[in-house]
């Protein structure tokens, strides 16, 4: 492994070709860093997991609330006042052209 002054990262080691070269605190310290990568993936997954949960909770009240709301307001009536006055007048008409 030879040092590579023009790049700022370390060379990349193949651990099956390159294992004799490596000191054992550093096998010991890349497992120790390995681990503590694998508790920060475990800790990620559950947060995400509840995340997941909690979205998809919030999305079905809000469909919840959203189909109630169009099924009260098919049940209103107030709109079907409004046609009356024309029916009304219409048949006032009629009456008129007879007279």
């Amino acid at each position: 492994m030879q040092p590579d002054h023009k790049s700022e990262f370390m060379q990349k080691l193949d651990l099956a070709k390159d294992k004799h070269k490596l000191k054992y605190s550093d096998l010991i310290y890349m497992k120790q860093a390995e681990q503590v990568a694998v508790q920060k993936a475990l800790r990620y997954r559950s947060t995400r997991k509840k995340c997941n949960i909690a979205g998809v909770a919030l999305a079905s009240i809000a469909v919840g609330i959203y189909l109630y709301t169009i099924h009260a307001v098919k049940q209103e009536t107030f709109l079907d006042d409004l046609n009356e006055p024309e029916k009304i007048i219409e048949t006032s008409n009629s009456k008129t052209d007879v007279l």
